[in-house]
C-alpha cells in the first residue's frame, strides 16, 4: 500500500493491513462525532425557540377565546287574557286528569312539553303596580287580585274587605275574630319562645290570607304561608300581593318540598286538614319538617271542643272521640302537650331518643322509618306512615340548642358538615362574598335596599349568602336549593332563613307577578344541559311583577344569548362587569315592563 508520497512501506505485511484499518476507523468515528455535533448543536438552537415559543404561548393566563352563544331573536306572543292567574303544574283545568282521593288533583301535575305555553301572561285589566311595603300588609289593589269569592265568602269572619278599589285586610281570621294580634298574643303567652329569638322560621299550612305570617314579621319570626290552589281562590296570590312569603302546596300524597328538622314551629288554624285520618300520615309529615323541641300549634276542632262543638255541625261526643285520637297519634309520634288555653292547643316535638328507639319496637304503630328514604327527599318523593326518627349524632340542631336569632344567622350548622366541601370557613367565606356582591348590586339597581323590593326570590342559592347579605333591607328571600344540586337547604333553614327545592325546568308553585326580584348566579349555565333556557325565562316573566327586576349573573358565553331572549320578553336590560370585573362572567341587569293585554281595556 503506498502512502501519500508515493513510497511503499517497509514493514511486515500484516502490520500494514491492521494500522490504516485502525486510523480509518477512527477517522470515520471523529467524523461521525463532527457531523453530530453540527447536527445536535443546529437541532438545540432550533428547539430553543421553539421552547421560548411555547412557554411564552402557556405563561400567558388567557384561555383560548371562545365565541358567546349567539341565538336567533325571538318575539313571543300573548297568552289570552284567561290566563291572568296561570299556575302551570297547578292549573285547574288540568284538576279532572287526576283523582280526587286525598285531593291529589292539588297537588304539582306540570303540563308534558308539548302542552307547555310559550307565551307572556298578561295582568288583569286595571293592574296597577303593588302598594309598597309595610302599607301592603293592611291593603292591596282590587284589580291586582281580582277575586270576588273569597271577600264574600270570608268577610264576616275579617279575613279581608272590599272598600272602594282596595281589598282592606283587617286581620282577623275564623280562629282569631278579634284580631290576629290578639291571638298571636295568647300564643306568646303559652309559648316564651316566640319573644326571645328561639322560635325564628315557622310554616303556616292552610294559611288563609296569611294574616298569622303576616303579624309574625313584626315578631322577628319568618313563617311560610302555604295552601293549595282550591276553592278559597288565590290564598298564596293575596300573601304575596300583601308582601307576606307564602307558596302553593298541599299535604296530600307527597312531601312537602323542604328537608327534614328544618322549622321551629307549625301552626294550623282551623286548616280544614283531617289530621287523624289515613293513619295520621299528615301529622307524620308536620313531624318530618319540624326540628326537635319544635312547636305545633293546632286552633280549632277538636281543641276546646266542649265549648266549641255546637258551631262544627257534629256532635260533642264525635269530637272528643277526635280530640282522643289526635292526642294519641301525636303521643306515638313523640309529641308532648306543652300548652293549652281556649282555643289554642300547642304540642312540642321531643328532643329525647329514648321516645324514638321505642319506634323501633315490633308492632308499633307508626313505625320507625328505615334508612332506605331519605329524610331530606323531598321533590316528588311519596308520603309514607312512618316516623323519621332525628339523626342522634346532630347534637346542635334541635331547637333549645341553636343559637338565638339574630346570631343564629352568623353561626355555621352543624348540618353542614354533610354538604360536601362545607365547613365553618366556607360559611364565612360564602358570606363575605354575598357581602361584597350585595353591596355592588345595589350600585347596579337602586332600589335594592328600599320598599320598591319586596318579594324575593335567589333561584339557586348555596347557603343562603345573599338573603344574609341583605337581612337588615325591607324584604325577605325565598331561597331556592335546585333538587339536583347539592343538599344545602337544611343549612339554610339551621340559619334562620327559609326556602324550598325546585327543578327550574318545571314552572315554580306560585301565582303570576309575585316577586319583585329575581336572582340567579349562574343557574342557566349549570342547568343548561337539562332545561331549555327560553322556558326558565319563560317562567321569569310569568313570576315577576311588571316593573319587578331580574339580576342574573352568568358566564359571558350564556349573556348574549339571555339578552336576545329578554328582549322578547319585552324586558329592558343593560349589562355590568361583576364587582371583580372578571371577563367569564357577567351581569344582566333587567326590568319587566308593565304592559296590558291587547283586549284589555287599560291598553
Amino acid at each position: 500500500m503506498k502512502h501519500k508520497d508515493g513510497k511503499y512501506n517497509s514493514q511486515p505485511e500484516k502490520p500494514f493491513k491492521i494500522v490504516p484499518a485502525t486510523l480509518l476507523v477512527i477517522v470515520l468515528c471523529g467524523f461521525s462525532f463532527y457531523l453530530g455535533g453540527i447536527f445536535c448543536s443546529e437541532k438545540s438552537r432550533l428547539e430553543g425557540k421553539s421552547v421560548q415559543y411555547v412557554s411564552k404561548t402557556v405563561s400567558s393566563p388567557k384561555e383560548p377565546a371562545v365565541d358567546p352563544l349567539q341565538i336567533k331573536s325571538m318575539a313571543f306572543q300573548e297568552c289570552s287574557a284567561d290566563f291572568q292567574d296561570y299556575t302551570p303544574c297547578t292549573d285547574p283545568r288540568r284538576w279532572r286528569k287526576y283523582g280526587s282521593h286525598r285531593l291529589t288533583f292539588l297537588e304539582r301535575h306540570c303540563p308534558p312539553m308539548l302542552e307547555r305555553k310559550q307565551c307572556l301572561v298578561p295582568p288583569p285589566d286595571g293592574y296597577k303596580p303593588p302598594i309598597r311595603w309595610p302599607k301592603s300588609r293592611d291593603e292591596c289593589w282590587y284589580r291586582n287580585v281580582p277575586y270576588n269569592w273569597i271577600n264574600k265568602q270570608k268577610s264576616n269572619q275579617n279575613w279581608l274587605r272590599k272598600q272602594g278599589e282596595k281589598f282592606l285586610f283587617p286581620g282577623g281570621g275564623t280562629m282569631f275574630p278579634r284580631g290576629v294580634g290578639a291571638y298571636v298574643d295568647l300564643m306568646q303567652d303559652l309559648i316564651p319562645e316566640m319573644r326571645d329569638g328561639t322560635v325564628r322560621t315557622a310554616i303556616d299550612t292552610g294559611c288563609g290570607v296569611a294574616s298569622w305570617g303576616g303579624d309574625l314579621l313584626d315578631r322577628g319570626i319568618l313563617t311560610v304561608s302555604l295552601a293549595p290552589r282550591d276553592n278559597h281562590e288565590a290564598q298564596v296570590q293575596f300573601a304575596l300581593e300583601r308582601g307576606i312569603p307564602a307558596i302553593l302546596g298541599v299535604i296530600s300524597t307527597q312531601r312537602l318540598p323542604f328537608p327534614s328538622n328544618s322549622f321551629d314551629m307549625a301552626h294550623c288554624s282551623r286548616c280544614l286538614i283531617p289530621w287523624t285520618e289515613f293513619g295520621g300520615i299528615y301529622l307524620l309529615e308536620v313531624h318530618r319538617i319540624l326540628r326537635p323541641g319544635g312547636f305545633w300549634v293546632l286552633s280549632g276542632p277538636p281543641v276546646n271542643y266542649e265549648n266549641r262543638w255546637r258551631g262544627w255541625n257534629t256532635t260533642v261526643e264525635e269530637q272528643k272521640s277526635d280530640y282522643e285520637k289526635l292526642e294519641g297519634l301525636l303521643t306515638s309520634m313523640c309529641f308532648k302537650m306543652y300548652a293549652k288555653k281556649d282555643d289554642i292547643a300547642v304540642w312540642q316535638k321531643s328532643s329525647d331518643s329514648s321516645c324514638y328507639n321505642k319506634l323501633a319496637e315490633p308492632d308499633v304503630y307508626p313505625a320507625k322509618c328505615d334508612d332506605s328514604l331519605e329524610p331530606d327527599s323531598a321533590w316528588y318523593t311519596a308520603l309514607r306512615p312512618c316516623v323519621v326518627v332525628p339523626k342522634p349524632e346532630l347534637k346542635k340542631s334541635a331547637l333549645e340548642s341553636l343559637p338565638k336569632w339574630p346570631e343564629r344567622l352568623q353561626v355555621a350548622p352543624e348540618r353542614i358538615s354533610n354538604v360536601p366541601g362545607g365547613s365553618s370557613s366556607a360559611l364565612k367565606h360564602d358570606d363575605s362574598k354575598w357581602k361584597v356582591r350585595a353591596k355592588h348590586y345595589k350600585k347596579l339597581l337602586p332600589a335594592l335596599g328600599t320598599n320598591e323590593i319586596r318579594n324575593v326570590m335567589d333561584m339557586n342559592t348555596v347557603y343562603g349568602g345573599f338573603a344574609a347579605a341583605v337581612i337588615d333591607d325591607p324584604l325577605w328571600t325565598m331561597n331556592v336549593v335546585s333538587s339536583y344540586a347539592a343538599n344545602t337547604l337544611p343549612v339554610v333553614y339551621d340559619r334562620g332563613l327559609i326556602g324550598t327545592y325546585h327543578d327550574w325546568c318545571e314552572a315554580f308553585s306560585t301565582y303570576p307577578r309575585t316577586y319583585d326580584l329575581l336572582h340567579l348566579d349562574g343557574l342557566l349555565t349549570a342547568e343548561s344541559h337539562r332545561c331549555d333556557m327560553k322556558y326558565v325565562l319563560l317562567e321569569m316573566d310569568r313570576i315577576l311583577r311588571p316593573k319587578g327586576y331580574a339580576l342574573i349573573r352568568e358566564s359571558s358565553y350564556f349573556i348574549d344569548a339571555i339578552a336576545s331572549i329578554a328582549k322578547g320578553l319585552r324586558w329592558s336590560c343593560h349589562r355590568e362587569d361583576t364587582e371583580y370585573g372578571v371577563a367569564k362572567e357577567k351581569l344582566l341587569v333587567c326590568q319587566k315592563k308593565l304592559w296590558y293585554s291587547a283586549s284589555s281595556g287599560s291598553r
